[in-house]
């Protein structure tokens, strides 16, 4: 089982599957094939030309609800520095096994997969497991999304497992996103006549100016940290010589739990006032499960048992694709735990350590074993 994980990851790696524009069908078609074969009741989900998401479930049983697991297929570009080996290649030194999406996070598919796939003549008569495999996950969860506005109500399962890269450290959540469009408008005019116009990046400039001293006004989490809201970008105008009529800013806003993002629509809109018109482009809910939840104590423990990391509390500082999932699938306890490195996430020449893919499939195993008492 150990060894087949690694080359499960070797093989995903192959697929080029970075997005856009994703092509996610032909790696999920091989996952398809995998886990059928094992026994899985499998559905490919069209997600777009040539893309596809799958949903895998085995076992059953009316005493307890399915053990989930997610992760994402797609990967982001290759960035314009130069790769020291092939992206697409897979190739092993080291013990590190380089590859575009190798760490982010088709280790942790790859790791999950094998894991069930190794268990799954013993799963049938027992709560079983439930796969989501997704697309789009790298453009704002858009495949987790569409996943739950086709199926509905995905579940219920009893907890899910996130298989995004964490080093094999349970975290326990990440901060929502909700990224915002904000436009102002004004009056185009000849640039030596400007006193016949409205500048609408006059306007912005100010909407910016007010957004730096922006107050949630709500507490810190102690272990998410504080809110935050960033201007990333502005736009307006189209030449030197005239008054602009239109100016757009994007607003990235990091959430805690307290916080609903409706209630912080409707304070920006009263506070940056009727000059402004807000459009929501990303609305990705926090997830947080209380770490005190008996099987959060499971999971670290199989942690420090397999992998050796410590107690100590943690979240993460990306979001997942269980912002959209797991209130379609219940709400369940919910941990982030993968074999990538973090810090390796969207990095030219990313790598897996070899050893934390055999130490996820081993985490994952137990994970299974526990919840299926098999």
């Amino acid at each position: 089982m150990m060894n087949s994980s690694v080359q499960l990851t070797q093989e995903l790696v192959r697929f080029n599957t970075v997005n856009p524009p994703g092509a996610e069908r032909a790696c999920a078609e091989h996952l398809a094939v995998l886990l059928a074969d094992a026994g899985f009741a499998v559905e490919l989900v069209p997600f777009g030309e040539g893309r596809a998401q799958l949903i895998a479930r085995i076992g059953g049983a009316a005493d307890r609800l399915p053990l989930g697991f997610t992760g994402h297929l797609d990967t982001v570009p290759l960035g314009a520095q130069p790769w020291s080996a092939d992206p697409f290649a897979a190739e092993i030194a080291d013990g590190k096994l380089y590859g575009r999406g190798s760490s982010d996070m088709k280790s942790g598919v790859a790791a999950f997969v094998t894991a069930c796939l190794a268990l799954a003549d013993r799963l049938t008569s027992t709560p079983g497991v439930m796969l989501m495999i997704t697309a789009g996950e790298e453009t704002g969860c858009t495949g987790a999304e569409a996943l739950v506005r086709a199926n509905g109500q995905l579940g219920p399962i009893g907890a899910l497992v996130v298989a995004e890269p964490t080093g094999n450290k349970p975290l326990v959540g990440h901060k929502g996103a909700l990224w915002l469009e904000a436009e102002t408008k004004g009056v185009t005019a000849h640039g030596s006549m400007p006193e016949k116009g409205v500048n609408a990046i006059y306007k912005a400039a100010r909407v910016v100016a007010a957004l730096q001293e922006f107050d949630f006004n709500v507490a810190r989490h102690d272990v998410l940290g504080a809110a935050t809201i960033n201007v990333g970008t502005i736009h307006g105008g189209l030449n030197i010589n005239s008054v602009p009529d239109r100016a757009v800013i994007s607003i990235d806003i990091r959430t805690i739990p307290a916080q609903s993002h409706a209630q912080i629509c409707e304070q920006l809109t009263s506070y940056l006032g009727r000059d402004v018109t807000l459009k929501t482009l990303l609305d990705a809910k926090s997830i947080w499960t209380d770490p005190h939840h008996p099987w959060i104590g499971e999971v670290f423990q199989v942690a420090r048992d397999v992998e050796g990391v410590d107690n100590g509390l943690g979240a993460a500082p990306y979001f997942t694709d269980a912002s959209a999932l797991a209130p379609a699938l219940g709400s369940p306890p919910t941990v982030i735990i993968g074999p990538g490195e973090l810090a390796l996430a969207h990095q030219t020449d990313e790598y897996c350590l070899v050893s934390r893919i055999e130490r996820a499939t081993e985490i994952y195993s137990q994970l299974i074993r526990g919840w299926c008492r098999i």
